[in-house]
């Protein structure tokens, strides 16, 4: 049995004296951004993440838990030069200082992420995120405008959904790169190109996920300003549910991914169609029910039917007037629902790509497959295929003339 002192506090354990220790470091360090090296790096089964962060004269160790490491854009590896976002905390069954990263981004980052603020803030300023400014996109658009790279996966992604939902819209490509010192630029030119064709009535500005660095072109004044400007409404799918661009605010309408940007600029072909069917039902219940009610009608009046002759008569009169108007009130009904169909059929043969060649236009292929907008890229004698109304062709071409 220890022996102390009159007077003196007994000693600490040595696990109270970590827990003080922790709590005094925690209690005077707040967040904080902390520049250096990774070395040392392991990614555990948990998903946690543990690396030394160091300089030339000094090193600390630091664990980024599988919560916020989800959220990552990149790898961590020896070398990397990083800044991390972290608390400063003792680990207590060691005794030993460490940081507790909640953000972890490459050095460097931290320019873009004030350049970005700094640009949001100047434009939103200016009026150009505001809601009032915002237009709703066409329900039945004639066309589909996108402005993304040929070679990009969330192309491939678009297509395949708007051929599911809404197959009888013609697609057109505005093609940019999406990446790149030359992307920003671009991507504003294909909005404004698309604006002077006037071919489409809705624009999906896209691509898929990436870096900060990658995405940084739908971060760009130009592409912010270009957006804004479009006559066309424009709908932004840049990046992941997490990623926001300056694209994102300035479009009319910011999609999580480029897939939902082409479901929010196209109808359910589906969706129509049940909508009509329910129509249909709806007015065949109608009917039936006006239709058994006036005989209900009917057969209250023929009970009331009496002789003599004279009674017959003057009842047969009332029977006659009132089968006019339930002729009358049927045939107004059908009229009326008759007409609610015909303009749903109207609203969906719009949607129908047959209707638009009918009219003098026409769909060309080339060798792969691929429809053709321009003469741009033809060569002569190559082979075309073309679809009309009715029928289609196998062509070559002859002479190709360049648009002016």
């Amino acid at each position: 049995m220890s022996a102390f002192l009159p007077g003196l506090a007994p000693p600490l354990t040595v696990s109270q004296l970590n827990r003080q220790v922790r709590e005094l470091i925690e209690s005077e360090l707040d967040m904080i951004w902390v520049a250096g090296e990774l070395s040392n790096v392991k990614l555990a089964s948990s998903g946690h993440w543990y690396f030394c962060l160091k300089d030339a004269e000094a090193a600390v160790d630091a664990a980024m838990f599988q919560g916020r490491a989800r959220f990552l854009d990149f790898k961590p590896v020896d070398g990397m030069k990083v800044e991390a976002r972290a608390r400063v905390t003792l680990y207590e069954p060691r005794g030993k200082y460490q940081l507790v990263v909640e953000e972890l981004r490459k050095s460097g980052l931290g320019a873009l992420h004030e350049a970005f603020e700094k640009l949001k803030t100047r434009l939103g300023a200016e009026g150009l995120f505001d809601p009032d400014r915002k237009r709703e996109l066409p329900l039945f658009p004639r066309a589909i405008g996108l402005v993304t790279s040929p070679a990009a996966a969330a192309l491939r992604d678009m297509l395949s959904t708007l051929r599911q939902r809404a197959p009888m819209i013609p697609v057109i490509l505005y093609p940019a790169p999406v990446q790149g010192g030359s992307a920003a630029p671009r991507i504003a030119a294909a909005i404004e190109i698309a604006n002077a064709r006037g071919e489409v009535d809705v624009l999906v500005v896209a691509r898929g996920g990436g870096s900060l660095e990658d995405l940084w072109a739908f971060n760009e004044e130009i592409v912010a300003r270009a957006i804004a400007g479009s006559a066309i409404p424009v709908v932004s799918g840049v990046g992941h549910e997490t990623d926001f661009t300056i694209a994102d605010f300035a479009a009319d309408l910011r999609a999580p991914t480029p897939t939902a940007a082409a479901a929010a600029a196209s109808p359910d072909r589906e969706a129509l169609a049940a909508d009509v069917a329910a129509l249909r039902r709806r007015l065949s219940r109608d009917l039936q029910r006006i239709l058994e009610t006036q005989s209900q009608r009917l057969d209250a009046l023929a009970r009331r039917l009496l002789t003599p002759a004279e009674r017959i008569a003057r009842q047969r009169e009332t029977l006659t007037l009132h089968a006019r108007r339930l002729r009358n009130a049927v045939a107004g009904r059908m009229e009326l629902h008759a007409a609610r169909l015909k303009a749903q059929r109207t609203a969906l043969g719009h949607l129908d790509p047959t209707q638009v060649l009918g009219r003098g236009y026409s769909i060309v292929r080339d060798a792969d497959g691929h429809i053709r907008h321009t003469s741009e890229g033809l060569a002569p004698d190559a082979a075309l295929d073309i679809t009309f109304s009715k029928g289609g062709a196998g062509v070559r071409v002859v002479k190709v003339e360049k648009s002016v």
